[in-house]
């Protein structure tokens, strides 16, 4: 097993802000060389790239909903960074959608919307990112970001939550069927946590309500997540591989 503690390249699709952008910081203050995947939020992913520790990183803009696009965004990374350590897939839509107040044509158009970022961008990903790292013959890991919600069901956002289901399934499947390649694949489940994408919530009548589903009364830090994140991508977490891991401060409990 040579995949190595720090010094790893690291592709984190959707790192433009939120929670991708504290992975990507994560990443760099453990000393690794970040690929910073954007679609459109360029200005936002320079200051994410701009907030990184360390040297290497690189900007990696491209639409991950077409085929062709991933294989850019893969094939950059690499020529970038030398290669591909660490994927991890982070990119996502959430587009509210509860289905008494849309339209059937809304409901098409929003479904594949989610089915072509969060399922199946993920899908192809991390095909492209595993044959290379099967080819550079070291191992090395993919963490999939999933959701609370494909466990407990989400009303108003049932698309995300079914793709997101799928993600935890098809890391499992990837944990298989990877593991003689020394290519451990794991998947974290977080709750709510504070983005500048919620912040409006979180700052208006619900924000109260949504504190409250945890018992911390609180909700998390994008920098927590991250760290369990950089856990999975350590070489001390091969035998984790198949793992969703529940990051919700105990405001979905399972067994």
């Amino acid at each position: 097993m040579n995949l190595p503690a720090s010094g790893r390249r690291v592709l984190v699709s959707g790192a433009s802000r939120g929670l991708g952008r504290a992975v990507a910081q994560a990443f760099a203050a453990n000393g690794d060389r970040v690929a910073v995947h954007f679609a459109s939020r360029a200005e936002e992913a320079r200051a994410t790239l701009d907030s990184l520790g360390g040297t290497g990183h690189t900007l990696v803009g491209g639409d991950l909903a077409d085929p062709e696009g991933a294989v850019a965004v893969v094939d950059t990374a690499a020529e970038a960074l030398g290669g591909i350590d660490v994927l991890v897939n982070n990119a996502a839509v959430n587009l509210r959608h509860p289905l008494a107040e849309t339209t059937y044509e809304e409901w098409v158009t929003v479904w594949q919307r989610h089915v072509s970022v969060n399922l199946l961008a993920t899908a192809n990903l991390s095909h492209l990112a595993a044959r290379r790292m099967i080819d550079q013959g070291s191992g090395g890991r993919i963490v999939n970001i999933g959701s609370r919600g494909a466990f407990r069901g989400e009303p108003d956002h049932p698309a995300y939550a079914a793709t997101k289901a799928a993600v935890h399934a098809l890391g499992q499947s990837l944990a298989v069927s990877l593991a003689p390649h020394r290519i451990a694949v794991a998947s974290v489940a977080p709750g709510f946590f504070a983005t500048e994408r919620v912040s409006p919530r979180l700052e208006g009548p619900e924000g109260a309500a949504i504190r409250s589903q945890s018992p911390f009364g609180r909700v998390a830090d994008p920098a927590e997540i991250a760290e369990a994140v950089l856990w999975f991508a350590s070489p001390a977490a091969e035998w984790s591989s198949g793992a969703i891991l529940d990051l919700n401060g105990a405001s979905y409990l399972r067994s």
